[in-house]
């Protein structure tokens, strides 16, 4: 009993934040900014209608979506490429390889913003979508390699070994024994990956000064100004900016959990 009470007490300090962003997306500004915590209130939705009103909006939501897809399905192919033969095979500079990967993911990535801008301006890619995927997609390719290399070592040689003298080739016992048991692996890669690049700022803040290629992290600045912050408009904006978020994790938690209570060596 003192157990479930303690965890539903660390469940409310952890949910209230989030249960007072989207009360207050609803709240009329006068509300929001009220001396007193107002907790009854009549909901409007005029916060939604001024956040999403903005110039380009879409134009934001379609390279927000453009670039974070891009970069979690680059990385993910190159990721069971490289975690494969990591796992799997044995050959010089595997361990330097796996030290390189592991140096990537500690590596802070801010510290090569400046390096990216100067790449970015002498090669005249300022202001442009797919840079800014191949530079999420190398962001997010470290922890994938790292992450999917231990799901792919768990899975036992020997299921891959049987299929080859069933008559299959390396790949084929690849995509038909090892990359059905990988499904744990590649949802919380994938998981991992939106993230990062979903909520990503710096990089685009630099190398994206043209509004038309911006994202939606930058749609979120758009209303602190110089003569005061719209409270309303940015609870809404923030609200809607973690609902992706927060969908794609209930959809790939449930099937990462069937995909680790499907094994294939049972019996």
């Amino acid at each position: 009993m003192g157990k479930n009470l303690l965890a539903l007490a660390l469940a409310a300090v952890f949910l209230f934040p989030v249960y007072w962003m989207f009360s207050s997306s609803l709240k009329p500004q006068s509300e929001i900014l009220s001396k007193d915590p107002v907790f009854l209130f009549t909901p409007t939705l005029d916060n939604y209608t001024k956040a999403t009103g903005v110039d380009l909006f879409w134009t934001y939501v379609l390279n927000s979506v453009t670039v974070t897809v891009g970069a979690v399905f680059l990385a993910l192919v190159v990721a069971l490429a490289a975690s494969f033969a990591i796992a799997r095979m044995k050959f010089r500079g595997r361990k330097g390889l796996v030290l390189a990967v592991m140096m990537a993911q500690m590596a802070p990535w801010e510290v090569m913003v400046i390096v990216m801008y100067l790449i970015a301006r002498d090669g005249d890619m300022l202001n442009s979508i797919p840079l800014l995927t191949a530079i999420y997609f190398v962001m997010v390719l470290p922890f994938t390699v790292w992450t999917l290399r231990g799901f792919i070592a768990a899975v036992p040689v020997e299921l891959e070994e049987a299929a080859l003298i069933d008559g299959c080739n390396r790949g084929q016992a690849f995509i038909k024994v090892v990359f059905p048991l990988l499904a744990p692996g590649l949802m919380s890669t994938s998981l991992f990956g939106f993230i990062t690049a979903w909520n990503e700022f710096a990089m685009v803040l630099i190398l994206n000064k043209d509004k038309e290629a911006q994202t939606l992290t930058l749609w979120l600045t758009q209303f602190q100004t110089a003569f005061g912050s719209d409270w309303g408009a940015t609870m809404a904006a923030s609200s809607l900016f973690a609902l992706p978020v927060l969908v794609v994790f209930l959809f790939l938690q449930r099937r990462a959990v069937g995909g680790m209570t499907a094994g294939a060596v049972k019996g």
